[in-house]
């Protein structure tokens, strides 16, 4: 194998990193738990693998370069560096959570009225799974909405 630059070396360097702390992912989905395809990963966003062009090792190189100065990478995410383009993080005491808990609010002409979704008052999956979580019911992480609802009633 050639000899990496340094740029290479760093990339590897923080995908390893990555994959110590439980944060590398395989396709954005599942978290990497072998240690070989790790390396795979990592000389692969290097642009380093035996098993690319070297067109395409550079190509790779240039889009993970380009990732690292967005701060669209794991270490980024995980340490809430903000990321160009990303949504802005939502205050849970918003309206939204008030609308959700039926709070009343200001009209223009500033008399309070109740919320028009008081009517709705279902939970959504994450407050079951939260409900379900300190029920302690086995499964939980891999049910729906409604199987979450179902073995919450039977408790």
């Amino acid at each position: 194998m050639a000899r990496q630059s340094s740029a290479q070396k760093k990339t590897v360097e923080r995908v390893m990193h990555e994959f110590k702390h439980g944060e590398l992912k395989s396709g954005g989905r599942r978290k990497v738990r072998n240690p070989r395809q790790a390396v795979a990963i990592a000389l692969s966003e290097a642009g380093a693998s035996k098993y690319e062009s070297s067109a395409e090792n550079r190509r790779k190189l240039r889009k993970t370069k380009r990732d690292e100065r967005a701060g669209r990478t794991a270490i980024a995410r995980t340490e809430g560096r903000k990321m160009p383009g990303a949504p802005k993080s939502r205050s849970t005491r918003g309206t939204a959570a008030a609308r959700k808990t039926g709070a009343t609010r200001k009209t223009a002409s500033g008399a309070r009225r109740r919320s028009t979704s008081t009517a709705r008052q279902e939970a959504t999956r994450q407050e079951l799974y939260r409900r379900a979580q300190k029920a302690g019911i086995p499964g939980r992480a891999r049910m729906t909405k409604d199987q979450l609802k179902r073995a919450l009633a039977r408790r």
